[in-house]
């Protein structure tokens, strides 16, 4: 009857291990083939370098590649708990074009009660499709859920990443040994380690290195030079005399760490300026919320 044009039958023939002849290898997918032949040029490269004599040196920052696959983990890449944006079952059909509007993603998780008892994504083309154009009839968030996948903290950022594609499902939510939520991965997340940041129409312009987001609080790039952007704040930021080496603010933001800071965290400075961690991944800062001294927010609201 010749071959099947289903997109699923192709994914599951890609991906498949099981259905090969006795004797044969199993078959691998495209990401798992990729993994494979990094792994073998990784011991060869190993097997025929010269060994020198051990000299002290500086570690150098990780870098993007396909050894991430095995060497970095679900947890090392996942939006904090803290920092997902997820609605309720029960939420309005206005409420739910408004979560849409303000955050720009094409797709969140519901829960029920709590994000600790998630029920599935909601899809924005979904609910475009359903109820949009006008559209009328009466609103069912249930009827239009979509299946989320679920993965351990400790799990391989490749092992996901084939899952993902296996199963056609674009997010999944980290869950912890408790069997409650502990963050959100994306897939674009997890090939951003392979080959780099991967910039959309929501992404802040790099020529845009700082705006008001409000008077007082800055969003602004890590990559922001001091040089300009404390004269636009009015504040002196390099303090100490170690700060006279640093040139960006993502710099100042890790001589005061020591570390590589996480989404979510706030690290305040000696001025009274706080600094809020917005996005970050396991090499580098990206983006921060400064907030100008009686500008933080307020505890006990």
């Amino acid at each position: 009857m010749g071959s099947s044009n289903d997109p699923s039958e192709a994914a599951s023939s890609t991906f498949s291990q099981t259905d090969a002849p006795a004797g044969d290898p199993p078959q691998r997918g495209f990401f798992g083939r990729l993994i494979g032949v990094f792994s073998s040029n990784d011991q060869t490269a190993q097997d025929a370098k010269p060994q020198l004599p051990q000299t002290p040196v500086q570690q150098a920052a990780p870098v993007i590649g396909m050894g991430n696959l095995r060497r970095l983990r679900v947890d090392d890449v996942a939006i904090p708990k803290v920092e997902v944006v997820a609605v309720p079952l029960d939420i309005t059909k206005e409420a739910l074009v408004e979560v849409f509007r303000e955050h720009g993603f094409s797709r969140v998780p519901v829960y029920k009660g709590t994000l600790d008892h998630p029920q599935g994504l909601i899809l924005l083309k979904d609910l475009a499709l359903q109820y949009g154009f006008g559209a009328a009839g009466r609103f069912s968030l249930r009827k239009m859920l979509r299946p989320v996948l679920y993965a351990p903290p400790s799990m391989p950022v490749g092992v996901l990443l084939q899952k993902m594609q296996r199963e056609r499902v674009h997010m999944a939510l980290v869950i912890d040994e408790y069997g409650g939520v502990d963050g959100l991965v994306t897939i674009e997340d997890l090939i951003e380690t392979v080959i780099g940041e991967i910039e959309d129409e929501h992404d802040e312009e790099e020529d845009n290195l700082w705006k008001e987001e409000k008077p007082g609080v800055f969003i602004a790039q890590a990559t922001a030079p001091l040089d300009e952007f404390e004269p636009a704040l009015g504040v002196t930021l390099r303090v100490t005399e170690d700060d006279k080496d640093i040139d960006t603010l993502g710099g100042l933001i890790m001589m005061r760490t020591g570390r590589m800071p996480v989404r979510g965290e706030i690290v305040p400075h000696e001025s009274g300026v706080e600094f809020e961690v917005m996005d970050a991944d396991p090499r580098r800062i990206k983006r921060l919320r400064v907030r100008l001294p009686g500008n933080l927010p307020d505890p006990n609201p």
